[in-house]
């Protein structure tokens, strides 16, 4: 099949894309030309790169040239709002189109109640993100009951690998916590760390994707969690890291407020609150049952992978 993967040389498509190469797919990458995949594959070679900039493009003109490819599968790895969502469903209809898969988020759920969190149960976003995605994905699903246009929609989690900054155990996207905690260095939580994150290897989010290709009739008009098979708590994540560094755990916990005014940055105070604030823990059994999703990788097996890099890539050296 021909098939189109918007925003290819990202965290998933540096997974997805050789996958779809190597299964025999004539593959067509989108970027915006500023960046190249995460991790090497001569599978890459055999890829037709398009540089597009939505951004740069008059209103509808990024989706009508996605559209004039003609494809039998649009995979959207960018997409983040309602709007776009429309103007990519409109311009795909009268093409060759047999599947538009459609990155949507976990963020789209909100807070958690009753878990695990399943796909279909109600969903109460709390930032703009979360509720254009839950937007997007009712209005795919209604097209696709109403008019069979046939879409499914795909809901990573945390996603993690080798080569760029992942979720520390503080919630947020400072990299140096992990230094501290290879120095063997003390490092303070919210609370008293058991809210959870729930990481995913990209590769593990790209077997999704790819399973919803290969299944697509049981992948129709559904949506799917892209995650790993467990979540971890703040604190456990943070004595994992101890360990994997042979360093004896030090480990303070403050409360909210407390520790807001101790971290005193608005962004990573901004960064660990949505994120604490859900704590889910997404079921898979859905995408194991309708899709054969089996993750590859452990949560820890991916957090290591990735502090691994950060260290082989010398990250935590000062100059």
């Amino acid at each position: 099949m021909k098939i189109v993967v918007i925003g290819g040389s990202g965290h998933i498509g540096t997974y997805l894309v050789p996958k779809l190469v190597k299964a025999g797919h004539k593959v067509i990458s989108i970027t915006r030309g500023q960046s190249k995949p995460y991790k090497e594959d001569a599978a890459w070679r055999d890829v037709e790169q398009m540089t597009l900039d939505r951004d740069k493009e008059s209103e509808g003109e990024f989706e009508r040239k996605i559209a004039a490819i003609n494809a039998d599968v649009v995979v959207d790895l960018i997409n983040f709002s309602l709007l776009d969502t429309k103007c990519m469903a409109e311009a795909l209809k009268n093409t060759n189109l047999s599947h538009y898969i459609f990155c949507s988020s976990i963020w789209a759920h909100g807070k958690s109640t009753a878990l695990p969190v399943i796909e279909d149960q109600p969903k109460f976003p709390l930032d703009e993100y979360g509720i254009q995605k839950a937007k997007s994905e009712e209005y795919l699903h209604n097209l696709y009951r109403q008019e069979g246009f046939p879409e499914t929609v795909i809901m990573p989690g945390q996603i993690s690998g080798p080569g760029w900054v992942i979720m520390n155990p503080t919630a947020n996207h400072d990299y140096w916590i992990f230094d501290k905690i290879r120095r063997g260095e003390e490092i303070t939580l919210p609370n008293f760390g058991m809210e959870t994150l729930h990481h995913v290897h990209a590769d593990d989010v790209a077997q999704v994707f790819f399973n919803a290709i290969t299944h697509r009739k049981s992948a129709l008009g559904e949506s799917f969690h892209a995650v790993g098979a467990e979540s971890i708590t703040l604190l456990g994540y943070a004595q994992a890291m101890y360990r994997y560094f042979g360093q004896e755990e030090k480990i303070k916990f403050l409360p909210w407020d407390e520790w807001c005014n101790y971290t005193n940055d608005k962004d990573y105070i901004d960064r660990t609150y949505y994120h604490i604030v859900r704590s889910g823990y997404y079921s898979i059994e859905k995408g194991k049952r309708l899709l054969e999703y089996y993750p590859r990788h452990t949560l820890l097996e991916t957090v290591e992978e990735s502090v691994a890099y950060m260290v082989e890539h010398q990250w935590f050296e000062i100059e």
